[in-house]
């Protein structure tokens, strides 16, 4: 059964990869065709199967649903033997491979063999398909070979740290898993152990220091904070005209200047005065005036968008009509570099 699914599953890879080089379908389309045709298939030979006298003795239920707590000594064998081999020649190509998966037209323009080495990294995928028959099944196979890498995704930006990390989801994983299925009764292993990636990867997904939601969140809040703030501090520049001495501007004059909400322009207010860029009129707190160390932040801010509108104009060919509202869109996030 394994050098079947090692046969039939070269043959799937050598079909997608030339349907995809070969014509003008696209990846998602040729799996969608060869993975369909290889079902019906293996259906059809699997009913030819278990009409036979020996066909259930065979162990395909095992492939379907995985046998972790039935695995031998030679079986934990092959797979160690298996995984060290997909670890060994990714280590040896790791930075073709790279290449290959993030940029495939640089690698062929650079002269990269890109044929072999999609060849090469689907066997490699395939190779840990096979393995992982008979610990998780057909089934949840798949799941093993998405759900760590794709948690892994929200921990790093870099590729080298995303695999380690993405191995150590697996390996705890499969640990926690089989634990879990060996201390309660009846309870399959292969589907605990996906049960386990699956929670890793939702609390990856929320928590996850790089991509989660929750660091996200926080980082787009703070971006509102400050753009907000800078918007505050260039409407009072220009409603005070830069003048030295204090200049106030009334909360109507703020808000017509720009489409703010009002509960949006008392926050950002509060947040000023706190950092001591604005203070309020005497007896008007209606009202508010630049601090030195305010009027000095509103000037640069002020200058920022009026370089890139005029970037915007001389070298992006944008039309003046139109610059101030992506100028407006961009600035906030210039670098000291672009800005010089």
């Amino acid at each position: 059964l394994l050098l079947g699914a090692v046969i039939s599953s070269g043959l799937g890879m050598l079909a997608v990869l030339g349907i995809v080089h070969g014509t003008r379908l696209k990846e998602d389309a040729a799996l969608a065709l060869v993975l369909s045709v290889f079902f019906g298939a293996g259906i059809v030979l699997s009913v030819i199967a278990q009409k036979q006298s020996e066909g259930h003795a065979a162990g395909l239920d095992s492939f379907i649903y995985g046998r972790t707590a039935a695995l031998l000594a030679r079986d934990a064998q092959l797979i160690l033997l298996g995984a060290g081999l997909v670890l060994l020649v990714c280590a040896l190509l790791f930075k073709e491979l790279r290449l290959l998966c993030f940029d495939p037209g640089f690698a062929a323009a650079q002269g990269w063999p890109v044929l072999l080495l999609d060849v090469v990294l689907m066997a490699l995928v395939v190779g840990v398909t096979v393995l992982g028959l008979q610990a998780v099944g057909l089934i949840l196979v798949i799941a093993m070979i998405v759900i760590p890498p794709a948690a892994a995704r929200f921990w790093t930006h870099r590729l080298g740290r995303m695999a380690l990390v993405a191995g150590m989801f697996g390996a705890v994983s499969g640990f926690l898993g089989a634990l879990v299925s060996a201390l309660t009764p009846k309870l399959p292993s292969g589907a605990m152990i996906v049960l386990v990636a699956g929670a890793f990867f939702a609390l990856s997904a929320l928590f996850g220091p790089a991509r989660g939601w929750l660091p996200r969140r926080r980082a787009l809040k703070r971006l509102n904070a400050r753009v907000a703030a800078q918007h505050l501090l260039r409407s009072m520049y220009e409603l005070t005209n830069d003048e030295p001495t204090a200049a106030f501007a009334a909360r109507s004059e703020l808000l017509e200047d720009r489409a703010w909400s009002s509960a949006g322009l008392d926050q950002a207010v509060r947040r000023a005065i706190d950092d001591e860029l604005l203070v309020r009129a005497p007896g008007d707190d209606r009202a508010y005036a630049l601090t030195e160390s305010g009027r000095a932040a509103a000037r640069r801010v002020t200058r920022n968008h009026r370089l890139w509108e005029l970037y915007l104009i001389a070298h992006a060919d944008i039309a003046p009509s139109h610059v101030d509202r992506d100028a407006d869109m961009v600035e906030h996030v210039l670098d000291p570099a672009m800005i010089d």
